[in-house]
Order: C-alpha cells, then sequence, then structure tokens
C-alpha cells in the first residue's frame, strides 16, 4: 500500500496533501512526486476542489527535501541514472505547477522545510511560517547546486541575501525567511492548527474563495516577537557578495573583518569550491530569467552533476558515512577554471 503521500478532498471543497515519511523528514521520492503532480492535474479542473493544503506528517516538519539516499545509486547502474534522471524531471514539472495553480494553496511552513520541501512550496500563493521553521537551500553541503527554482526565487530576496543563502547554506528562521520573501505569513504553531482546522470546516461552495480565505488568514496570523537578522546584515551582505566571482567574494569576506563576514567566509571555504562556483553563476544568470527558463537550467544542471564525482564524494561524506570529510576532485577555489564551469552549462557536458 503506497502511503508516502496522503491525498484526501472533504465534502466542503478543502484538498489536503500530507508528505508521509516522517522517518525520513518526509523526503520526496519519486514515487510521491509524481503522485503529487497527478493530484494536481486533477485537482486544477475539480469543481470539488476549491483550496489545496500542503503539510508534513510528524512533529519535525514539511519536509527536508529529495530522498538523498536515492539519488546516491544513481551511479550505480544505467537504470540507477535514468531514474535519478527522471526523478528531477518530475519533481521540476511539480513545482512548476504549484507556480501555476489557478487555485490557493496553503503551505504549512512549520519546522524543517529544506531543498525539494522549498521547491514544492515556494510557488503556494499562502506560505505560512511559524517559530517552529526551519528554512534552508542546504544543497551545497552535499556538493550540489540550489535547485527546484533556487535562481529565480533566491534573487526575490532584497539586495544580494540570496546569494548568501545560496553559497553558505545556511538555515534560517521565521522573521528571516518572510524577509527574504521566502514566506508571507507568521502564526504560531498551535494558530495554524486552528487556522488548518477552519479552512476545513469552512464550505468553500457558498463563499467566494479568496475574500474568506483572507479573512481566515488574518483571524490567526500574528507578528513575529523579533525582526529579521537581515536588517543589520544587509548592508554587510550586499557589500561582500555583489561580486560575480567566488574568489572576490572570499577576498572581501576577508578584509571586511566582522564576526558575521568571518563566519560566512568559512562557510563558504568550508563547500565544494566547484558548487560554489557553479552556484554563483547560475544564480546571476537566473536573475533575469522566468521561472520556466530557471528550471530549464535546473534540470541542466542537476543532470550533470549527476555525472559528476564530487557530488557522490559530498553525499557519502554528509549523508551515508558521516565522516563530513569530503575528499573533493577540487579542492581550491582556484583549482576550478572558468572553462570547466562554462562547460557545466551545456547539454551532456559531462562525461
Amino acid at each position: 500500500m503506497f502511503d508516502e503521500v496522503l491525498f484526501s478532498v472533504n465534502q466542503n471543497g478543502t484538498a489536503t496533501i500530507i508528505l508521509n515519511r516522517p522517518k525520513a523528514l518526509n523526503s520526496l521520492s519519486h514515487r510521491m512526486v509524481k503522485a503529487i503532480g497527478e493530484k494536481l492535474i486533477d485537482w486544477e479542473t475539480n469543481h470539488n476542489v476549491s483550496v489545496v493544503i500542503i503539510k508534513g506528517s510528524g512533529e519535525k516538519g514539511l519536509c527536508a527535501g529529495g530522498d538523498i539516499k536515492a539519488l546516491y545509486e544513481a551511479s550505480s547502474s544505467e537504470t540507477a541514472m535514468k531514474e535519478a534522471m527522471s526523478f528531477f524531471e518530475d519533481e521540476y514539472e511539480v513545482d512548476q505547477a504549484i507556480y501555476q495553480f489557478p487555485k490557493p494553496i496553503i503551505a504549512c511552513l512549520d519546522g524543517i522545510v529544506m531543498g525539494g520541501g522549498v521547491g514544492i512550496t515556494y510557488g503556494a500563493s499562502h506560505r505560512i511560517v511559524t517559530e517552529k521553521t526551519k528554512w534552508s537551500m542546504p544543497e551545497m553541503n552535499i556538493g550540489f547546486f540550489p535547485d527546484v527554482g533556487a535562481a529565480y526565487f533566491l534573487n526575490k530576496a532584497p539586495g544580494h541575501l540570496g546569494r548568501y543563502l545560496a553559497l553558505t547554506a545556511s538555515v534560517i528562521q521565521a522573521t528571516d525567511v518572510l524577509y527574504a520573501n521566502g514566506a508571507d505569513i507568521y502564526m504560531e504553531s498551535e494558530a495554524l492548527v486552528r487556522f488548518i482546522e477552519k479552512v476545513e470546516l469552512t464550505n468553500w461552495n457558498e463563499v467566494k474563495v479568496e475574500p474568506k480565505l483572507d479573512q481566515l488568514v488574518d483571524e490567526f496570523r500574528t507578528n513575529p516577537l523579533e525582526e529579521s537578522k537581515f536588517v543589520y546584515y544587509q548592508k554587510e551582505i550586499d557589500q561582500n557578495f555583489r561580486f560575480e566571482t567566488v574568489e572576490e567574494i572570499v577576498q572581501s569576506l576577508s578584509k571586511y573583518g566582522s564576526e558575521f563576514s568571518d563566519n560566512a567566509k568559512g562557510l563558504l571555504l568550508s563547500k565544494s569550491p566547484f558548487s560554489l562556483k557553479i552556484t554563483l553563476k547560475q544564480l546571476i544568470g537566473g536573475k533575469f530569467k522566468t521561472i520556466k527558463e530557471c528550471f530549464a537550467t535546473d534540470l541542466m544542471l542537476a543532470k550533470n552533476f549527476l555525472k559528476h564525482r564530487d557530488f557522490y564524494e559530498g553525499v557519502r561524506s554528509v549523508v551515508i558515512d558521516r565522516d563530513y570529510s569530503p575528499n573533493y576532485e577540487y579542492q581550491h577555489i582556484s583549482d576550478v577554471t572558468d572553462e570547466v564551469i562554462d562547460s557545466f552549462f551545456k547539454v551532456n557536458s559531462v562525461q
């Protein structure tokens, strides 16, 4: 019985998607992604569905991302490689469907929301964070790159904050997510539960959906007690992350000499040099691209990473062996040439 993701539609017109792999922090398998895609196609024209809710099961959060252990198997056989590539194709298609969905989607960003969890909810019309939210694009930690449309949405953050979040893989809290335009609404976790209950009890067939949903949101939303730390660090981030090469960013952080910049530099230098350079080029190139164009670039990069040794070494060190001592092919930023990076932005560039 397939129960990794649960679907329901109640008589009032509320449809619910529950990511149901709590022991794996609700990480997305290929089967889950395909099932969600099929449901969204059905619900788009289903007159019995007025509002969609996306949430995660268990206590820890919505979704920790894609199933990295499954992707790690891609190098083991041609069949596994095709499956991994197909996963990215289907995942990105579903992510785009969320952006284009014509009905309200309420995304419950309660607890852990990372990588693929961000991708499957960023395009939702109502993104709600709580005091428990831990939001991140952590792909740099495994020798990969921030995908799922990140070059589109991270460029929506103020100044060069998106570059900082991508390159450092920093985990941020609710106020920071709101500041970075990664969410729209703040509710206390308990209030979110009551809000969802109220949504499910509302007969959407008898009301104008958008105004009624706005009314319910206003009933339960509050303001976070603290303001985002990026209010204080935005100028410093813009000063250091405005450059178009990783070398210049690291040099600038070295010169700046504050505790924040020293920490950011340390985070950068702990990542795969190859991933750093790919990601910076990806973000610079995505600034004026459409969401569709950004996903097309992501798919090309993801397929090339699946053929690149450093991705598997990154996953091995963090997810498989957990020794956190990756032996990357490219050890230093200076080892990664512009020619190598440029070639990665071409279809089937990696042999």
